[in-house]
């Protein structure tokens, strides 16, 4: 039985050999040329583990999980509008904010970054979560 699209006509987007959401939802979902992407951790899929501890490596592999969800839409990190960040200390702002600056380059998409009280896998620091578009 093949499933019935959605009546708004988004589709949903999942990666090859992605890290596999940890509960009901689309990793990504696409409606017209917009890309929504779920909030993702800092599971590497190649291990299904956690990329290290340090806010440093984990910010890394969830922006790198994020690329993933927008290139399989047809996108990239060059084409997000907005970010929002999740962070489990905000004494790590700074940390965070030095590798994301260099996975995004030049681009500076909006953002909010908040810290939470708690984040959904244990020993997660960072959780990000975007918008883009397909060009």
């Amino acid at each position: 039985m093949t499933p019935t699209p959605p009546a708004d006509g988004s589709r949903a987007v999942t990666p090859k050999n992605g890290a596999l959401p940890a509960g009901p939802y689309s990793p990504g979902r696409v409606f017209d040329r917009l890309v929504f992407v779920s909030g993702q951790g800092a599971t590497d899929p190649a291990t299904g583990r956690m990329a290290g501890l340090d806010i440093e490596s984990q910010t890394e592999q969830v922006l790198k999980n994020v690329a993933a969800i927008l290139e399989a839409a047809g996108s990239s990190l060059q084409h997000v509008l907005r970010c929002g960040v999740f962070l489990a200390d905000i004494e790590e702002f700074e940390r965070m904010n030095v590798v994301y600056a260099r996975m995004f380059g030049d681009h500076r998409p909006a953002r909010t970054t908040v810290q939470v009280a708690d984040l959904p896998q244990k020993g997660l620091r960072v959780e990000i979560d975007a918008i883009g578009y397909v060009p």
